[in-house]
């Protein structure tokens, strides 16, 4: 049996996709355009996340659906405002077309700030970057319910 190998070593391009991909995603999130969020995933989309509380944790899956429905109502919360963010991130390349990115982010609507630390997985395919997994804590409580 041979071994698989990748080339990991992301090139300027791959990192500069990357923070394209990103600038476009937070420019539709800024809108809360859900639709074009959508469009930037694979689905089933993982989630791994916690509650708020205790830190129990939590895994799952969304279908498009779901997303769509789940980050209408989260980007609704806003009110009609404008969201802005201020995001420091940091990609992890396992390949040329598979990344772990952390991001230190402040989200910004009708004058409220909150800040938030999440990760990505992304994936590249036929040319172009999707996200697949969305890692962040505090989110278990409302999506199960308030079930842990």
């Amino acid at each position: 049996m041979t071994e698989a190998t990748t080339d990991s070593t992301a090139t300027e391009q791959d990192h500069r996709e990357l923070e394209e991909w990103f600038a476009r995603y937070d420019a539709h999130a800024a809108k809360a355009d859900v639709e074009a969020m959508a469009s930037m995933a694979v689905f089933p989309l993982n989630l791994v996340t916690d509650d708020a509380g205790p830190g129990t944790g939590w895994a799952g899956q969304w279908s498009r659906e779901e997303f769509v429905r789940t980050m209408s109502e989260v980007m609704g919360g806003a009110g009609g405002e404008e969201i802005s963010f201020e995001s420091r991130r940091t990609p992890h390349f396992l390949s040329r077309s598979m990344a772990v990115v952390f991001t230190e982010s402040t989200m910004t609507a009708g004058g409220q700030s909150q800040s938030m630390r999440y990760a990505d997985v992304l994936v590249k395919q036929d040319g172009a970057w999707y996200f697949q997994t969305m890692l962040q804590s505090g989110w278990a409580g409302g999506l199960t319910g308030g079930r842990s």
